[in-house]
């Protein structure tokens, strides 16, 4: 089973997020910070990692960061309410495979997770 993890301090895009995936066969963990996030990486070593970029605390780059650290090959898709270029690039450049932008569009999102996960899988 492929696993993802979801990070976003916002509950309710964690839960719909998780939701969705889960419908379809993903097994799906969710952090609400990154600081959990680095945390479940470690322990769960998910296939692929849906981060939100502003988040309190630990933000989305700096927890990208870290995950790298973990591991340089993890699969991590960025995931933004505004569209800023400048934070694209440095995830881009620190080892993000995409991004997607909310409101988050299920087909989309669904498309972004496939493609990136379909490469070794």
């Amino acid at each position: 089973m492929r696993k993802i993890l979801v990070v976003d301090d916002e509950n309710d895009i964690c839960d719909f997020v998780r939701n969705f995936f889960q419908e379809r066969g993903y097994g799906v963990s969710v952090a609400r910070s990154g600081e959990e996030a680095i945390e479940l990486a470690k322990k769960d070593k998910p296939d692929l990692v849906l981060l939100d970029i502003k988040m309190k605390g630990i933000d989305g780059i700096a927890t990208l960061k870290h995950l790298k650290e973990i591991d340089r090959k993890q699969k991590v898709i960025m995931v933004t309410a505004l569209e800023d270029q400048d934070k694209m690039n440095e995830a881009s450049r620190l080892g993000a495979c995409d991004y997607i932008t909310k409101p988050l569009v299920l087909d989309h999102l669904e498309s972004a997770v496939e493609k990136n996960l379909g490469k070794d899988m």
